[in-house]
């Protein structure tokens, strides 16, 4: 996948990761070997352009990756600037974080594809965040004379954070590391809730299926939206792999889970049509890449985390019992 492709997707809150033959959390941001104590400052984090210090709690933060705010946002802290989400999704109202939302003015969305550098620059942060952003090194460098600058871990922004990891690099930057230890294990427990209610999910190998105009990818855990299959306690592929419409045949597993393409379109595809698992009902279809449930796997936050829970463990177990879901 092109690295434009990447970026738009991802600027859509889509496709929050490359689907490349990567491990995930090999490279991404992280700290020095001591991690801060809450409230301790000043604090070092390492990222795909070295490392950053920053030296007191942060009080004007801008979030410029896809998913940064809901992550602020879960430790209490509302930034003052986001990046803008291009696409037909409406983030701003995304129901997961609006009570977060609550504590303070909207933030200023920095507007365009890339980075705004003197938008940024106006709004005079003295922390700006971007885990996951897609930053390029003139980008970062152009940042970090504005404020200390958290990039992402690899300079292509392949071995992406998980949720928990993230949901630590922005403790330590933000000086709440006991806050993010507390959504950690809030977060898993939700996690853990789901596999005792549906027991079914232990050992059961899923695929997602990800259609991305008009190409099938067997997306792994590299990919975030795949780590929630994984935290729901089904078997998924580590890496991804980009397949022909001919090769289809290759995602018949025991569940097989579909993105970017709809049912009927699915369907109507003689090849999608003829797998096992699909003639067998096994087959959750999870829509277009503009609904909810397509943004909280896009932002695949300790917020949003918790909502795609919610929705889609039930079809997926119905779907295991050979009722298909979606449309």
């Amino acid at each position: 996948m092109s690295r434009t492709l990447l970026r738009t997707l991802a600027a859509s809150a889509v496709l929050l990761l490359a689907v490349a033959g990567c491990s995930s959390g090999a490279g991404q941001s992280g700290t020095t070997d001591e991690p801060a104590a809450a409230g301790e400052f000043p604090v070092t984090l390492e990222h795909a352009f070295g490392s950053t210090t920053i030296e007191q709690e942060p009080q004007r933060v801008v979030t410029v990756g896809f998913n940064d705010a809901d992550f602020a946002l879960a430790l209490g802290v509302q930034p003052i600037a986001v990046r803008e989400n291009i696409g037909d999704y409406d983030y701003e109202n995304r129901p997961w974080a609006q009570e977060a939302l609550q504590g303070g003015p909207a933030p200023e969305i920095l507007v365009g594809a890339d980075i705004p550098i003197e938008q940024v620059a106006a709004l005079e942060p003295d922390l700006i965040l971007g885990v996951y952003s897609l930053m390029d090194r003139a980008t970062y460098d152009a940042l970090s004379q504005i404020a200390p600058t958290i990039a992402q871990g690899t300079e292509d922004g392949t071995n992406a954070a998980t949720w928990d990891e993230q949901t630590r690099i922005s403790g330590q930057a933000l000086g709440r590391t006991a806050e993010a230890d507390e959504v950690i294990a809030q977060t898993q427990a939700k996690f853990d809730e789901a596999q005792q209610t549906y027991p079914d999910f232990a050992g059961k190998n899923l695929k997602f299926g990800f259609y991305i105009e008009g190409t099938p990818y067997d997306m792994g855990t590299e990919d975030l939206r795949a780590q929630l299959f994984d935290g729901l306690g089904f078997t998924v592929r580590p890496d991804s792999e980009t397949l022909s419409l001919e090769e289809q045949g290759r995602l018949d597993t025991d569940l097989l889970t579909v993105i970017g393409r709809s049912r009927a379109d699915s369907e109507a595809d003689p090849v999608f049509s003829a797998i096992p698992a699909v003639q067998e009902g096994r087959v959750v279809y999870l829509g277009a890449f503009d609904t909810e449930f397509a943004a909280a796997l896009g932002y695949s936050s300790p917020l949003s985390l918790p909502y795609a829970v919610d929705v889609v463990a039930p079809q997926l177990d119905a779907a295991l019992k050979g009722e298909a879901q979606g449309s």
